[in-house]
């Protein structure tokens, strides 16, 4: 299956590349739009794309045909209902990287069993995506998707890394 790369005046066939591209969206809609662009720009340079995905907010498989989907266990229902009382996003995401390191891990030991991998792509909050990576010897690369506000946001809030907390206090606010 060869796939076609169109511009206006000609179409080019790309080389499928019989390598597979692992993706790993936070199961949140801002970042799953963006890892599945991502992987639609990879599948039409011609690899394939594996997307991994919790059960939490899980994708619509029949709306990307493209791809193929592994769905791990989150444990997200367990917290679920804390929602309307905790409103700190930091909770969840330290959460799901909690429940999810050892069924991720079971899914990638499973998916470089079945045919060569050429990297994983994370999205960047889920930070122990490295350590499982590395302990497998898979390539990995993170996709940050946050916008620009929030970038100048993290660079305009001091954070105090001794107390794993942001430091805001009025000393030395402009107002």
């Amino acid at each position: 299956m060869n796939m076609e790369s169109h511009d206006k005046n000609t179409t080019h066939r790309l080389p499928e590349t019989h390598r597979r591209i692992l993706l790993f969206p936070l199961p949140f809609q801002g970042h799953i739009n963006p890892m599945f662009q991502l992987g639609n720009i990879l599948h039409i340079q011609g690899f394939n794309i594996t997307i991994i995905h919790t059960q939490y907010n899980s994708p619509n498989h029949s709306s990307y045909p493209q791809f193929r989907f592994r769905a791990i266990e989150d444990r997200f229902s367990e917290v679920d209902h804390l929602r309307s009382t905790n409103r700190d996003p930091s909770y969840y995401i330290k959460y799901l990287n909690r429940s999810c390191e050892d069924p991720f891990k079971d899914c990638l030991i499973e998916l470089l069993d079945e045919e060569p991998v050429a990297c994983l792509i994370a999205d960047a909050m889920f930070y122990f995506t490295q350590a499982v990576a590395d302990e497998l010897k898979l390539p990995r690369m993170v996709l940050r998707t946050s916008s620009l506000g929030c970038a100048i946001g993290y660079g305009a809030i001091p954070f105090s890394s001794k107390e794993g907390r942001f430091n805001l206090t009025k000393q030395g606010m402009v107002l």
